[in-house]
């Protein structure tokens, strides 16, 4: 009976660390290289990186930091509140923590 429940609960562990959809993490590595370069070795940092931020980052959480960043790229009022918001703010900033660590890990090397 343990080892069923060591196993359901690894499960989950490596679920949880590997939520991320490939698409996402398609998207996140050629956003970086198109900022960061084209080589090799750039695509071995951008796919570190997002691998690093999946571990940090549950999934829903990184697409609602996605999401409140872009809803601040759009004017009007209505958007303001992605921009004011406490909890919008506390979203970004987990991603942008996040971002750093991930940089320091795959980047300064």
């Amino acid at each position: 009976m343990l080892a069923g429940c060591s196993t359901a609960s690894a499960q989950t562990v490596a679920e949880r660390l590997n939520d991320y959809p490939t698409a996402a993490r398609a998207d996140y590595v050629f956003g970086c290289m198109a900022a960061n370069g084209q080589g090799q070795d750039v695509l071995i940092k951008c796919s570190c990186s997002i691998d690093h931020i999946a571990t940090i980052l549950p999934y829903e959480k990184y697409v609602e930091a996605e999401t409140v960043l872009s809803m601040r790229q759009v004017g009007g009022e209505r958007m303001a509140i992605f921009r004011t918001a406490a909890s919008a703010n506390a979203l970004v900033a987990e991603l942008r923590r996040a971002q750093a660590e991930a940089e320091i890990l795959c980047f300064q090397r």
